[in-house]
Parts: C-alpha cells; sequence; structure tokens
C-alpha cells in the first residue's frame, strides 16, 4: 500500500463499492457526501491512479481499482476478524459465528444444528456466507468466516478438518420423464441419451465412468446451483445430479429420485477452520456440538 493509506481510506473505498454509489455508502459511513468524495479524491491523488470511472449512475472500478478492491476486502477481513478473535474470547455464551457454505452442505448442516445450538446459546447469531467451494476457502483464508462447509478438496496442512461420511449422489427427474427400471435406483448405463444437468465439480469424474462403460453422456447444462438445477428438472429440462441431502431443499411430489449405482457415485462434505487461527468461544462450541451430532452420532450407529 502506498504511504498515507490508512483503514479509514479502505472502509470508505470499500463502502462505496459495495454500496454501488457515494450517496448510500455515506449514509453507510454516518458522513457527508461531499466530505467522501473529497477523501477518495485525495485517495487517487496519493496513489496517482484514478479508481472510478466517471459519468456512471453506478459506481465502477478501474482496472487499478479492483486491484484495490481486491486487496482492502481481504485487509479488511483479516483485521476485523483479529478484532473479532480478541474480543469474543470468553464464555461463548455471547458474540457472532461467521459460516462459509455450499448450498448443499449448508442446507444438510446448518438448519438442525443451529436450531439445536440456539437452545444451548440461545444470545449467540450467525452470519453465514454461500457461495462456490473455492470462494468459501478464499473467505477463510481472509478471516471473513471462521469456518468453511465445502465439498472441495481442502488441504489438511493448513487446516482443521472434520469429514462427514460419504452420501450417494442421485439423479433426480421430473415424474413425467422417468427413466431407470428400478423405482429406488439407476444404473449409469441407463442415463444414455437422457439429457443431464450436471454440477461442475462432478463433472469430470461423471463423464469419465460415463465413457467408461462405453458412452458420452448428453450434458444439457453445467450448474453448480443446486436449487437451479432441482427448478430445472421440475420444468421437465432434464435429470439432474445431486447429493441425496439435497432433497430436503425442495419438497416436490412431482420429482423422482434415484440414487446412482454400477457404478454408485458419492461425495462429502468437510468442515475446515484455519490451523493458526484462534476461534471464539462460541465457535469452538459450535464445532464441539458439530461433532456431537454429526461425527460422535454416525460412531454410535
Amino acid at each position: 500500500m502506498a504511504q498515507g493509506i490508512g483503514i479509514k481510506d479502505m472502509r470508505a473505498f470499500f463502502a462505496i463499492v459495495e454500496e454501488g454509489n457515494i450517496s448510500h455508502a455515506a449514509q453507510r459511513l454516518g458522513i457527508a457526501q461531499p466530505a467522501l468524495s473529497r477523501q477518495m479524491k485525495h485517495l487517487e491523488e496519493n496513489l496517482h491512479v484514478k479508481l472510478f470511472e466517471r459519468g456512471s449512475r453506478r459506481i465502477r472500478l478501474t482496472e487499478a481499482g479492483q486491484v484495490l478492491y481486491n486487496r482492502v476486502e481481504s485487509i479488511l477481513g483479516m483485521v476485523d476478524g483479529t478484532v473479532r478473535e480478541i474480543t469474543e474470547i470468553g464464555s461463548g455464551t455471547k458474540g457472532t459465528i461467521r459460516i462459509g457454505t455450499i448450498t448443499t452442505s449448508g442446507a444438510m448442516i446448518l438448519p438442525d444444528l443451529i436450531a439445536e445450538f440456539r437452545k444451548i446459546y440461545p444470545e449467540v447469531t450467525f452470519e453465514i456466507w454461500e457461495a462456490e467451494g473455492a470462494r468459501i476457502i478464499e473467505l477463510l483464508d481472509s478471516r471473513l468466516i471462521e469456518i468453511a462447509i465445502t465439498r472441495t478438496q481442502v488441504d489438511n496442512g493448513n487446516y482443521e478438518l472434520l469429514v462427514l461420511p460419504n452420501e450417494p449422489l442421485v439423479m433426480v427427474m421430473n415424474a413425467e420423464n422417468v427413466c431407470g427400471r428400478k423405482a429406488d435406483t439407476i444404473r449409469l448405463a441407463e442415463l444414455k441419451k437422457q439429457p443431464l444437468i450436471i454440477p461442475l465439480r462432478w463433472k469430470s469424474n461423471f463423464v469419465a465412468a460415463c465413457k467408461k462403460i462405453g458412452f458420452d453422456p448428453n450434458i444439457i447444462c453445467v450448474s453448480d446451483s443446486i436449487v437451479q438445477d432441482l427448478l430445472m428438472v421440475k420444468m421437465n429440462l432434464g435429470a439432474a445430479m445431486i447429493p441425496v441431502s439435497s432433497k430436503r431443499l425442495l419438497t416436490d411430489g412431482n420429482l423422482v429420485y434415484k440414487r446412482i449405482v454400477e457404478p454408485e457415485m458419492t461425495t462429502h462434505t468437510v468442515v475446515a477452520w484455519r490451523k493458526n487461527q484462534t476461534l471464539s468461544s462460541a465457535c469452538q462450541n459450535f464445532i464441539t456440538l458439530f461433532k456431537k451430532m454429526f461425527i460422535e452420532e454416525e460412531l454410535v450407529m
């Protein structure tokens, strides 16, 4: 960072980009709009670059502005995360737990877990960020979140990990266009020529498995939005591959779920947090309850 750029400038710049215009950012920061405009002009003069494209109703960043935004997001995340780590260390009965999750795993884990946790710690609140797996790990590294819930491969050298048991992948089909001889399972070969909707994270393995038994799958859409995939199935556009736990995302009697067999295909959820980060007591209590509900319970069963 150039000399003279402080946290106050970073927060002001970040607010403008997030809000999309200076007027809303000024309201958010509790300062006058002219003062904020002067602050940004001074920042540009310090850096000797233009950060914003003028003449547009909504703020647009220059290339330099985009670079600064990416850096500022990471820096503010680390600053705020460090402050929270210090202030929230205590009994764990208060505070905010920040979690990043992908849709499918979050839907499987969080509703029941948060409901149970709130019975024990009713004054703890939650911030939940939803994104694709790689982005969730970025948020964890930036300390914007404390816990990542993902299906992405995570390096155990930098993170503490809890890995849930494998769960089956299933094909969900519209009841008006069901394929496969059996009611609750479908062989991969029975998907030949069927229009398919496949999540990006499993596309390569799925295609390889299909080719191994002699056909190229008819993939009409690659999408990591499981909710969107389910809605497309509801519109009878094709059959979608999803984790079995995602059934709770859309309850619809017009959808049919069949577990994939021959070969069976599975996935698993990983819960991760940084090894070099001191977790708040509330977060530690949350992880303890997670282990009790999802890890120890599996061992007993």
